[in-house]
């Protein structure tokens, strides 16, 4: 990536902007882990099915992350990402007002064209505004663990007072929000000088950058096998904790974020440590039947999940520093494939076994990433 120009616009106010957008999107992407229950039932389907609706955006997202810089290579990427919002606001009312399973899942597929189109833009886009990748990296981060600190929660609380449909409908009100701030405060950005195929084919040409990925997907499948799931794995222990403590994943999702920024300097161990300890939460939460642990192992997991965004992405632009926007496109790819897969794997696992075989497929996922990223060699240090 070229250098950027020396920031007109306060860094902080760009980047908080950013992590606006990327909140309400991922409030918008997980709001059937927190309604589940209920709209399984409104929608005559098992909760392993509802799931699924968490897979159909990431279905898109997969194909969106590395192909929307080639199909957009010059397109103002303050306007792309403006777009992208609006898509996500007419997902949420559609599966809002939707009278079918298939037409939720074909509004899924909308959003996932707007979450993983501006995950992909969004890094590139405030370092060229800031030039402060690990400051947009973890507020951006941020971002999704408030979506999860308030949105999860908050819309489980919510789903069973007025219904899981009127909380779409917020959601799509809280992303139309996000955009006026967005449109506001961000100015017009070009994009990336090169941004296209030829880019993305040169990132794909790196090694390192490919083994990388695959250790991500690992990482994120470990959580999303699990993750869908969690009221249901929750409900089944103590289901007077269950709002409580999807308030707590979140929290420790918050603390995890800004751990792993912190620690943004000794990359290899901070990408090694998320998944180390999410390996752990998933094994207790998947062996307790008592409330004490089972509180711990859900921070914990909100923890050490939260760790893997920040890392990963500040990983993917220190290896490819001047083609930020493929390569974060294609993390962004492997947390898809893995929301996906995940989803996929563990509602059957759910439906037929029940949710500690979920949460221990987790697990045992989560060790692999753990020996994954302990072998890679990272670069150490990000400005």
């Amino acid at each position: 990536m070229t250098t950027p120009a020396a920031p007109r616009h306060n860094p902080v106010v760009i980047a908080l902007a950013l992590s606006a957008g990327t909140a309400a999107l991922v409030s918008a992407e997980f709001l059937p882990a927190g309604v589940l229950p209920g709209m399984a039932r409104d929608l005559g389907v098992t909760e392993g099915r509802a799931g699924l609706t968490l897979a159909a955006t990431a279905l898109a997202g997969a194909v969106t992350a590395p192909t929307i810089a080639s199909v957009l290579p010059r397109a103002d990427r303050r306007t792309v990402l403006l777009v992208l919002l609006m898509l996500a606001v007419i997902s949420n009312i559609v599966v809002a007002i939707s009278p079918s399973f298939g037409i939720v899942l074909a509004s899924r597929l909308l959003l996932g064209v707007a979450i993983s189109g501006f995950w992909s833009f969004a890094l590139s886009v405030g370092v060229q505004v800031t030039g402060r990748p690990a400051l947009v990296s973890t507020t951006v981060a941020v971002g999704t663990s408030m979506a999860t600190v308030i949105g999860v929660p908050v819309s489980s609380v919510l789903g069973d007072i007025i219904g899981w449909r009127a909380v779409f409908g917020a959601g799509a009100v809280l992303t139309l929000l996000a955009g006026a701030v967005l449109w506001r405060l961000l100015p017009p950005v070009p994009a990336q000088q090169g941004a296209g195929l030829a880019m993305m084919r040169a990132v794909l040409g790196n090694r390192r950058l490919v083994a990388g990925v695959v250790v991500i997907f690992v990482a994120a499948f470990a959580n999303f096998v699990a993750y869908p799931y969690i009221r249901v794995a929750i409900e089944a222990i103590d289901a007077s904790m269950v709002a409580v403590l999807l308030l707590g994943w979140g929290l420790g999702g918050l603390a995890g974020n800004l751990a792993a920024g912190y620690l943004s300097r000794c990359l290899r161990w901070a990408a090694t440590a998320g998944p180390a300890i999410l390996a752990i939460a998933l094994a207790a939460l998947a062996g307790t039947q008592g409330s004490v642990l089972l509180a711990v192992a859900v921070v914990m997991w909100g923890f050490g999940f939260s760790m893997v965004p920040v890392t990963t992405q500040l990983w993917v632009s220190a290896i490819e520093p001047r083609r930020v926007e493929s390569a974060v496109g294609l993390q962004v790819t492997a947390f898809q494939i893995a929301i996906m897969s995940g989803s996929v794997v563990g509602g059957v696992l759910v439906d037929q076994q029940g949710p500690p075989a979920a949460m221990l497929m987790g697990a045992v996922a989560a060790v692999l990433a753990t020996i994954g990223f302990a072998s890679l060699r990272i670069i150490p240090r990000v400005s």
